[in-house]
């Protein structure tokens, strides 16, 4: 792999992306999204958390759900020991595909 490539994946990198204030294209990220997102981010980071399980689960969904065919996924989550997918999330997920 070259080292553009490894600069340009995973969520880290993205996050640095973001810190820095430069897009992984190398372009600035203009204010107004930047005070957006961490307006936002700041809502979140005080948002009470129902435990990690659950958000274990719910990023598996949300970043499996684009990489990972519905019943494929479904099948890992409950192999897993999770529950399965929810109808809301097959419709939100999976609806359009």
């Amino acid at each position: 792999m070259s080292t553009e490539q490894n600069v340009t994946k995973g969520a880290d990198e993205v996050d640095a992306a973001i810190a820095r204030g430069i897009d992984l294209d190398g372009s600035p990220i203009p204010t107004e999204k930047l005070d957006l997102y961490t307006s936002v981010m700041a809502l979140e980071g005080n948002r009470q958390r129902s435990g990690v399980s659950n958000t274990m689960r719910s990023r598996i969904v949300r970043i499996g759900a684009k990489h990972i065919a519905q019943d494929e996924l479904n099948q890992k989550l409950i192999d897993a020991g999770f529950a399965g997918l929810k109808e809301k999330e097959i419709a939100f997920y999976y609806g359009g595909k």
